[in-house]
C-alpha cells in the first residue's frame, strides 16, 4: 500500500505502519536474498535498462502482498522484467522466498512507500506497465481520504508510464472501483481501454487470479480491472 498524495512529510497515507508476525523462513530471507534482489530509495534513480538487460518490458506492481500473483506473472514472462514495491516485511520476505523457489531472475522488491519509489526512483516515461492490485479499498467515507487512488496518484503513474504505457488496476469493491474510474477519466494523458460501450475490462489473461480474489468469488464478490493507456 501507498500513500494517498505527495507532498508534506505529514501526507496522509493509505497503509497504516504494522509489521505483523514474520516467519523464521520470512526474516531468514529477508537477510540472505535481499542483497540480490532488493532494492532502495538509496538506489535511485534506477537505470531498467541496466537492472533488467534486453527485457522487453518492464512492470512495476504497488503493493505486492504476499507476491503470489507477482511470480506467477513473473514466471509466465521471463522475458519482461518486474519490480514489486511492498511496505510490509512478512510480505517482501515470502516474496523473496518465492523467487529463489521459482528460480526467477527478473524480479527486484523495494519495501519503501510506493509513493517515494515513483517520485525519487522511478524516471519519468520509463515503464511498460504499472499494476495495483486489490489495494485497501477503505470503505468508511471518514476513511476515503485514505485511498491511495487519487488525482495526485494517478499524475504521478501517467507521468512514469511510456506513451502507449499501461495502468492496470483491479479491485473487489464496486465503489471504489467507480471512484478510480472517475479519478481516471479525468486525466487527459489516459484513456480508457474498455471495449466500446463498457467501462472496464474483463480480467487479462496474464493477471493471475488469486487464492483471495477466488475466495472472494465463492463470496459471491465481484470483481473490477480498469485499464488505461497512457497517450501518446
Amino acid at each position: 500500500m501507498v500513500r494517498a498524495a505527495a507532498g508534506s512529510d505529514r501526507r496522509i497515507r493509505s497503509f497504516v505502519r504494522r509489521e505483523g508476525r514474520i516467519t523464521r523462513g520470512q526474516r531468514e530471507a529477508l537477510s540472505r536474498l535481499w542483497p540480490r534482489f532488493g532494492l532502495s530509495l538509496a538506489d535511485a534513480p534506477l537505470d531498467f535498462d541496466a537492472l533488467f538487460p534486453g527485457a522487453s518490458a518492464v512492470v512495476l506492481e504497488i503493493g505486492f502482498g504476499n507476491g503470489e500473483s507477482l511470480a506467477e506473472m513473473a514466471a509466465r514472462a521471463p522475458q519482461r522484467g518486474f519490480f514489486g514495491v511492498e511496505v510490509y516485511a512478512p510480505g517482501v520476505g515470502q516474496m523473496l522466498q518465492r523467487i529463489e523457489q521459482r528460480q526467477l531472475d527478473n524480479v527486484r522488491v523495494c519495501r519503501d512507500d510506493a509513493i517515494d519509489v515513483l517520485t525519487q526512483m522511478v524516471p519519468e516515461a520509463s515503464l511498460d506497465v504499472i499494476q495495483l492490485f486489490f489495494p485497501d479499498p477503505w470503505p468508511k467515507k471518514r476513511h476515503h481520504k485514505r485511498r491511495i487512488v487519487t488525482p495526485d496518484f494517478v499524475a504521478l503513474v501517467a507521468s512514469r508510464l511510456k506513451p502507449g504505457g499501461r495502468f492496470h488496476m483491479a479491485t473487489d469493491w464496486q465503489d471504489y472501483a467507480e471512484w478510480s474510474l472517475d479519478v481516471l477519466m479525468q486525466n487527459p494523458s489516459l484513456r480508457n481501454l474498455a471495449p466500446e460501450g463498457k467501462t472496464y475490462v474483463d480480467r487479462p489473461a496474464d493477471r493471475p487470479e488469486t487464492r483471495f480474489e477466488r475466495r472472494g468469488r465463492r463470496l459471491d464478490h465481484g470483481v473490477w480491472d480498469l485499464l488505461f493507456e497512457r497517450r501518446g
